[in-house]
């Protein structure tokens, strides 16, 4: 599916596009981990070292029944989201999870990770129930889940950030 948003296309992302996938997943981290992150780990993040990781995810995705979709303006992207079958042991066979949706900190309060959502939950026929795990201190991104249908199941983990053990939550959209 590609949508057009004003000068932004939203489609489906290819190995070409992992440099600027990686430079959004580190821009966007560094900012909404800010403060629940330690400083240290993400200031360490690269988008070099990234990136070659991207064009492996990429490039086995499809093969994986993984689907990454880029927002891309000319010159650049503006974020990206991945969804595939869920991970987690107790889901329906036919589960999906949205594992990364990022946007540019520049973009956000735009529609671009609105547009992005759209796109995914689209591709997903109902009865098919959708799960996400977001950091539970990370507020933000718990609201931007609920206004689009998400709540938390009550299943929780801890899931290691730059050798800290932080809580994630998981949600739902039925």
């Amino acid at each position: 599916m590609v949508e057009q948003l004003g000068e932004v296309t939203i489609r489906l992302a290819d190995v070409a596009d992992a440099a600027e996938i990686a430079r959004v997943h580190v821009a966007s981290r560094r900012e909404a981990y800010a403060g629940i992150v330690a400083a240290e780990y993400l200031a360490a993040l690269d988008p070099a070292a990234r990136e070659p990781e991207w064009a492996d995810y990429l490039r086995a995705g499809p093969d994986e029944g993984v689907r990454t979709w880029i927002a891309w303006t000319p010159g650049h992207a503006l974020g990206f989201a991945s969804l595939g079958p869920s991970r987690d042991e107790d889901a329906a066979r036919n589960e999906q999870e949205i594992y990364s949706i990022y946007l540019d900190p520049g973009m956000w309060g735009h529609g671009v990770a609105r547009e992005l959502m759209r796109t995914i939950l689209a591709e997903v026929a109902p009865p098919v129930h959708v799960s996400l795990w977001v950091l539970a201190d990370n507020e933000r991104a718990r609201h931007f889940y609920r206004r689009h249908g998400f709540s938390p199941d009550g299943t929780e983990r801890l899931q290691e950030f730059g050798g800290e053990e932080l809580l994630e939550v998981r949600y739902r959209r039925r």
